[in-house]
């Protein structure tokens, strides 16, 4: 049995890391039983989640753990797909990982409100008096890899223009297909719904989420995804949130 540890439920969402959520789909998808617990990154050989523990073995980082599945059940994500499209899953993989997902941190982490309403309660069992600071030191650690990211360096309203033309790249590849490569889903599929849905999720006001709604075939898109790899989660079809 392989154990999955994540952060939990959380932000109206499933799953309240993108990262997490990817590895969770895959599982899904290749369909192996696993069980998941609660961890903090420091419980992680890396820092960092996902990681699982399969038959005593750690592996951490969800693009390593894919590779592990691939590799020890023989489970192929992108099966049916020509090398080129291979090629194009992985491109986005990246674009979604290395610049979408900082949009999403950008929106829950140092707009105040959403920090408030959200990543700040992750220390609320923290002890009292060390409380607050340990919400101050990690917001600032966030916001600073932010701005090393890149997108944290512009004006707020330009590092959502540019987080916007990566959504309008998704939503062209996704088209009217039911999937971003086709009609059945691969592996590129759980990295971008694991961060759509965390942009998307109604939890959280920001311009990012506006603009997001403005791609119909995207808002359709987290909703199938939901509706297929959690079914049992109590998720407010975006349609009807709108």
């Amino acid at each position: 049995m392989i154990t999955l540890y994540g952060f939990g439920t959380g932000f109206g969402l499933p799953e309240i890391s993108p990262f997490v959520t990817k590895t969770e789909v895959q599982l899904k998808m290749a369909g192996l039983p696993y069980r998941k617990e609660r961890a903090m990154p420091p419980a992680s050989p890396k820092g960092q989640l996902p990681f699982i523990d399969d038959g005593g073995e750690a592996v951490a980082d969800s693009t390593f753990i894919r590779a592990h599945i691939e590799r020890r059940y023989g489970f192929d994500f992108d099966a049916g797909l020509s090398l080129h499209e291979r090629a194009q899953a992985w491109a986005f993989e990246r674009m979604i990982e290395h610049h979408v997902y900082w949009s999403l941190v950008g929106a829950r982490w140092v707009d105040v409100a959403n920090f408030a309403k959200g990543p700040a309660h992750f220390f609320d069992g923290a002890p009292e008096h060390s409380r607050e600071k340990l919400r101050e030191d990690a917001q600032f650690r966030v916001a600073e890899n932010y701005l090393l990211s890149g997108l944290g360096r512009h004006a707020p309203d330009d590092d959502v223009e540019l987080a916007v033309r990566s959504l309008f790249a998704l939503s062209v590849q996704l088209g009217d297909k039911s999937y971003l490569m086709g009609n059945k889903p691969s592996g590129v599929d759980a990295t971008a719904f694991g961060a759509l849905a965390g942009i998307l999720t109604p939890f959280f006001e920001s311009r990012l989420r506006e603009r997001a709604e403005g791609f119909p075939n995207l808002t359709a898109y987290v909703d199938r995804m939901m509706d297929t790899y959690y079914p049992e989660f109590a998720w407010t079809p975006l349609r009807q949130a709108a």
